[in-house]
């Protein structure tokens, strides 16, 4: 099958290229982001292959679809960057992967919250400069501390195994609650209960209409003056003009964001010679005790590799005819918004 695939970076290449030696699929690259302007490119392809900050909207499904487009390859788990209704309205499949090393992303959490907690990056920063003072840089033990989870997925549950082992007390908060994580200690209470008592937050939730600005002023507010906020799942889950106003009142000690929401002009894109148009993220960075990464918190061989593969699997299944779990349809979303974090993504 002919594939375009977008966004396509030298690693996307090269786990692709593997993951489908020995098929007779075709793989064509394009760096450029999937867009209105962009589609065009799709002419001649029976399917494409997109990525996370892809735009998979009603008029683009429109033009892939006049233009031959059958299948709709993601190499991610959500599907909140495409109009599903749309797309079966033009009667084009969507496929994912439904799930890939969730170790990837529970083991970069914890390294943001060590390094936010110890300040390493600061210290970093010091040293080259010749600084060994360590006026600034106390942190905390993790041993004895309650760390709230919110999502306990696939991610989510390997993040508070993870944990335990460093002594945590885990708090969750979820609408589908974990028979794992309740085995290994962990403890379900409401929303409101978690921010109040957790010295770190962590957020593992897919982005549907129910966790948009799910962390907004309000659930701030509650949440313990010197404690520790990551997220690693979608950036429209924390409303960012509300977190600079807490941040400006010098209130949370620490906030790791793999993810913005309005990533999409900004990520994997190298910008280093030109002026980011952005006032929010310019402001956002700008807080010392604030840790910005660009949407890498997937990015193991082990997670690339799971990608591919299912990646591959999908458009040979599909090709074939053969019924695949990793279809993607509007009742399957609607489905996933009422155990909101089950998906625990964070691609």
């Amino acid at each position: 099958m002919k594939v375009l695939v977008y966004s396509a970076t030298p690693y996307t290449r090269d786990m692709l290229d593997r993951a489908s030696k020995g098929t007779k699929h075709r793989l064509d690259y394009s760096d450029a982001t999937l867009t209105e302007l962009t589609a065009p490119l799709a002419q001649g392809y029976e399917a494409i292959c997109c990525f996370v900050d892809d735009d998979v909207n009603t008029l683009v499904l429109y033009q892939l679809a006049s233009y031959g487009v059958k299948l709709i390859l993601l190499r991610c788990t959500g599907s909140n960057n495409v109009n599903l209704e749309v797309a079966k309205e033009t009667g084009i499949t969507v496929m994912r992967v439904a799930s890939y090393s969730p170790h990837s992303v529970a083991e970069f959490t914890v390294a943001m919250m060590l390094t936010l907690n110890r300040k390493l990056h600061r210290s970093y920063n010091r040293v080259k400069e010749g600084n060994f003072l360590l006026d600034g840089l106390l942190g905390f033990d993790l041993n004895g501390k309650t760390v709230g989870i919110i999502g306990t997925g696939k991610i989510g549950s390997v993040l508070a195994h993870i944990l335990t082992g460093f002594g945590c007390k885990i708090l969750s908060y979820d609408l589908m609650e974990s028979t794992y994580c309740r085995t290994i200690g962990v403890k379900y209470v409401s929303l409101s209960e978690l921010l109040q008592q957790s010295n770190i937050v962590s957020l593992h939730l897919p982005l549907t209409p129910d966790t948009f600005h799910l962390i907004n002023k309000d659930t701030l507010a509650l949440m313990q003056d010197n404690a520790i906020l990551i997220n690693t799942s979608r950036g429209a889950i924390v409303n960012t003009a509300d977190l600079i106003s807490v941040l400006k009142q010098r209130r949370l000690s620490g906030v790791g964001l793999d993810v913005y929401e309005e990533e999409s002009e900004l990520y994997y894109h190298d910008l280093r010679d030109q002026i980011i148009d952005d006032d929010t993220f310019a402001r956002l960075i700008s807080f010392p005790n604030v840790l910005v990464t660009g949407h890498q918190a997937f990015f193991t061989r082990e997670a690339l590799d799971d990608i591919a593969e299912t990646t591959i699997k999908n458009l040979t299944d599909y090709e074939a005819g053969v019924y695949s779990s990793n279809t993607v349809t509007q009742e399957q979303k609607i489905e996933q918004q009422i155990p909101a974090s089950r998906e625990g993504e964070a691609l």
